[in-house]
């Protein structure tokens, strides 16, 4: 095996490039895989404009789909060779926050108070998936194997936005028959609608301004979308409730304004959850929060991690009740990562998501 491998790193605020980086060896508790896939998310553009913080030198990405080449000498179960995911978020199990149940709360964000994103560790605390192999760290919580007959693409949303958004939705308690207002689709958006319609929402509104996403959004299971650019979203939600609101209303951009409009088409008792990650204070407006006394519930999510979650996702992938394979609009290989970045991060020629194969 190679001593040495490609890896895109974060260089400065605007720069991310690729350098060679020795392969990682693999401690008792550790997998190193092999990526065949992975992609760019809308968090590494915050990292590349320096709007997050992280280290120089560290190779970033957080959602990899790859092949087993080497484990630690503690982990059982699993085999070189095997095709496995591991989430964004990689719980280590035996934490106070995964023992209290919120494993994607585990990691050094919330024992040292380092970062307020819990578990989150590929391109964040540690080296990420945007390279030619990445360490797994706790392999046996964070390894799911890919079933059969799965490709790299149809289980390339597990590790961060199939889980991200499906959480929206989960967390928000929706019901049977409730009404749902999704607002922004870009691909966590796009996931806590078709989130919302596993959970049995019957109707599902999605706003967003680009036409392409909005058809994707009926893809995915919206009954019916709103281009804000043409119609006040608030005005709209509520007349298509005849006034009453919606259920629930799911913010998926980080933005005071989306914030504000889902508070805004909120029922009475009505959830808002919130998914966006937010760069800024956020301002609760008296009149739609009804000073306070609406009996209205505001829950914040982080993408859900380990292994079991993997495998709940890709169950939900091989049933065939969601397909997010169109996501993938383009395709770039490791070495043109930089011009992939400047294609996403730019959101050129209509993309969604890239797939990026080492």
């Amino acid at each position: 095996m190679k001593k040495t491998m490609m890896a895109a790193v974060f260089v400065e605020p605007g720069r991310i490039e690729l350098v060679d980086k020795p392969i990682p060896d693999v401690g008792p508790n550790d997998a190193l895989m092999r990526v065949t896939t992975t992609t760019i998310c809308g968090t590494d553009v915050h990292i590349l404009k320096g709007e997050y913080p992280v280290v120089k030198g560290l190779t970033v990405g957080h959602e990899p789909v790859g092949v087993i080449v080497k484990l630690g000498a503690q982990v059982h179960g699993y085999e070189v060779g095997q095709r496995v995911i591991a989430g964004a978020i990689c719980p280590s199990g035996h934490s106070h926050a995964c023992l209290d149940g919120l494993p994607a709360q585990d990691g050094p964000g919330t024992r040292h108070g380092l970062k307020p994103a819990g578990g989150w560790r590929f391109g964040n605390t540690i080296d990420g998936t945007q390279a030619e192999y990445v360490l797994v760290p706790d392999a046996m919580a964070n390894l799911a194997l890919v079933p059969d007959g799965l490709t790299d693409e149809q289980v390339l949303m597990c590790p961060d936005i199939m889980s991200t958004g499906f959480a929206g939705a989960e967390n928000a308690n929706i019901k049977i028959g409730d009404t749902v207002a999704i607002f922004a689709q870009g691909p966590i958006g796009l996931c806590a609608t078709a989130g919302a319609k596993l959970k049995g929402a019957t109707t599902i509104i999605g706003v967003d301004s680009v036409n392409e996403r909005l058809a994707m959004a009926v893809h995915v299971g919206a009954d019916t979308v709103i281009n804000y650019k043409l119609l006040d979203p608030v005005d709209e939600i509520m007349r298509l409730t005849q006034g009453r609101g919606v259920d629930v209303a799911i913010e998926a951009l980080g933005t005071q304004a989306t914030f504000e409009s889902c508070l805004r088409v909120l029922k009475p008792g009505g959830t808002l959850s919130s998914l966006g990650v937010y760069s800024e204070d956020l301002t609760i407006p008296l009149g739609p929060f009804t000073a306070g006394l609406g009996d209205h519930k505001i829950v914040t999510s982080l993408c859900p991690g380990g292994k079991e979650r993997m495998r709940r996702l890709m169950e939900v992938v091989a049933s065939g009740r969601v397909d997010l394979t169109p996501f993938v609009t383009h395709h770039y290989k490791l070495e043109n990562i930089v011009e992939a970045y400047d294609l996403f991060s730019h959101q050129k020629d209509g993309v969604l998501k890239v797939a990026i194969a080492p």
